[in-house]
């Protein structure tokens, strides 16, 4: 059972962290609204749409850094604890500094697992519709997907072609399907636009045609229309850039053992996504011990120190994150590697701080 230094330390750790996120999501919405308001207005984008597109960057911006949110709220109010001795009356009382760092040991998992379903599931719902309302309305009209050619090959005899795919309307432009059989091409489909029927899971064509490679003669065929089905998904379709965020970590896991099979050059980018959705929340246990370790010593500068100690030890977490993450996408360096080694490096110093701080 949680005994009352417990459930106060545990009531301060989560309220802390509450409150920092709900003070600084605002601020990220007011700086990011003053950013694109002048788009917006632009655009005309209905206000509801506005409205999704802010509640889907709230859980964005949460996932993206609550480690660093976390980290602050730790070194915030135990430093509190420490200016008011409230840690030395804790610690005198023969409360060892281990049993100490239970309650927080306890806040941190709840954290990491509530950090765990966010990344798993809500963040890529989150992420798509982030993704959407940002391609839809923020850069319409500046060609981003145009450039975005999408080839792929979706098994031994297979290959598509879009020039350009809308994500929300589910439709693209200039699509073609090549058929080889050993290094021959038999047929090749072709349609101006592409559009895609979740109801029937069915695909129109539109201006269809289609070549039947012959040994003497090729046969043409042509239709205005045509409703069809085939063997690939509407994820084959979708720009590689930000699929991988889109995707539940179920939904992932299958789409990179399908991109494995087809030789896809962007692994290395899906497989930061998904160990990122492990690694960020374990590291809640060890920037909290971090945390701790840098806050519970009563300083001379008080709580200033510690808050800088803390934003430059979260800064550079971050630092770590992000250049390890891009290393991985960019080159042939090991994604598992670029994800855990900022916990691994951290988790060397919070075994040291904590070491130091328990003396």
């Amino acid at each position: 059972m949680l005994s009352i230094l417990d459930r106060y330390i545990l009531k301060k750790y989560l309220g802390t962290f509450v409150l920092l996120l709900l003070l600084f999501i605002p601020i990220g919405i007011t700086v990011n609204l003053a950013e694109k308001i002048d788009k917006i207005l632009a655009n005309e984008v209905p206000f509801i749409e506005v409205a999704k597109y802010y509640l889907d960057f709230t859980v964005y911006f949460a996932n993206l850094l609550f480690p660093l949110f976390l980290f602050l709220s730790v070194i915030w109010f135990t430093s509190k604890l420490a200016n008011n001795t409230e840690v030395i009356a804790f610690l005198s009382s023969g409360v060892s500094y281990y049993r100490f760092l239970r309650p927080y040991m306890i806040g941190a998992t709840i954290v990491c697992i509530g950090a765990l379903i966010m990344g798993m599931y809500l963040a890529p719902m989150a992420s798509k519709g982030f993704n959407e309302f940002t391609y839809e309305y923020l850069k319409k009209g500046k060609n981003d997907r145009n450039q975005t050619n999408v080839y792929r090959q979706i098994n031994d005899n297979d290959y598509i072609y879009v020039s350009y795919f809308n994500v929300k309307e589910k439709s693209g432009n200039n699509f073609t399907l090549e058929h080889f059989e050993g290094n021959k091409m038999t047929f090749k489909l072709a349609a101006s636009r592409i559009k895609f029927n979740e109801k029937d899971s069915t695909y129109s064509l539109f201006n269809y045609t289609k070549r039947i490679i012959g040994e003497n003669e090729d046969i043409l065929q042509s239709q205005k229309r045509l409703d069809t089905t085939f063997t690939f998904e509407i994820e084959d379709l979708t720009p590689v850039t930000y699929i991988a965020e889109t995707l539940n970590y179920t939904e992932l896991n299958k789409f990179i053992e399908r991109e494995k099979e087809r030789g896809s050059s962007y692994i290395n980018r899906y497989e930061v996504v998904r160990y990122k959705r492990w690694s960020l929340p374990v590291s809640a246990y060890i920037l909290t011990i971090i945390a701790v370790a840098v806050s519970s010593m009563k300083r001379r500068g008080g709580m200033g120190v510690n808050l800088a100690i803390g934003i430059g030890i979260g800064m550079v977490f971050i630092f770590f994150d992000k250049i390890f993450g891009t290393m991985a996408e960019q080159s042939s360096f090991s994604p598992f590697i670029a994800t855990w080694f900022p916990n691994i490096v951290f988790g060397i110093l919070a075994i040291y701080l904590l070491r130091n701080a328990k003396r």
